[in-house]
């Protein structure tokens, strides 16, 4: 008898690390890098980005801002965003952003596609 609980309770504790091991599925970040450079092509510190997203309704009316975000580029010129917290697991795309940037009378802007779980890099030209 003793013989039969042991093997039932190896058996179980196998599937319990076999569900525990295939079941996790671990979700990477959601990450926006945008690289500010002037129009020299040289990197652009202390410069304001702004990601933003503004919904449809309709062709003749625009919807809710999705998505706004602002941070400040560093030494290098660059600004990280992290959208982790945005992306649902087996969602099929992510988003395409606005892109603003400045510094002081320098102006420019683009836009960046958000692939999930990727890092996400796209550059814009201030001038």
């Amino acid at each position: 008898m003793m013989e039969s609980q042991i093997k039932r309770l190896s058996v179980f504790f196998i599937a319990f690390v076999a569900l525990a091991l295939f079941s996790c599925n671990k979700v990477e970040e959601t990450i926006a890098t945008v690289q500010i450079v002037n129009s020299f092509g040289s990197p652009v510190s202390g410069a304001t980005v702004r990601l933003y997203a503004v919904g449809s309704v309709d062709a003749d009316q625009i919807g809710e801002i999705r998505f706004d975000t602002t941070q400040v580029t560093n030494g290098s010129g660059k600004v990280s965003f992290n959208f982790s917290d945005f992306y649902e697991q087996g969602q099929a795309g992510f988003v395409v952003l606005d892109i603003e940037a400045e510094k002081g009378s320098l102006y420019g802007q683009g836009i960046i596609k958000i692939e999930e779980e990727e890092t996400n890099e796209e550059s814009v030209t201030i001038e």
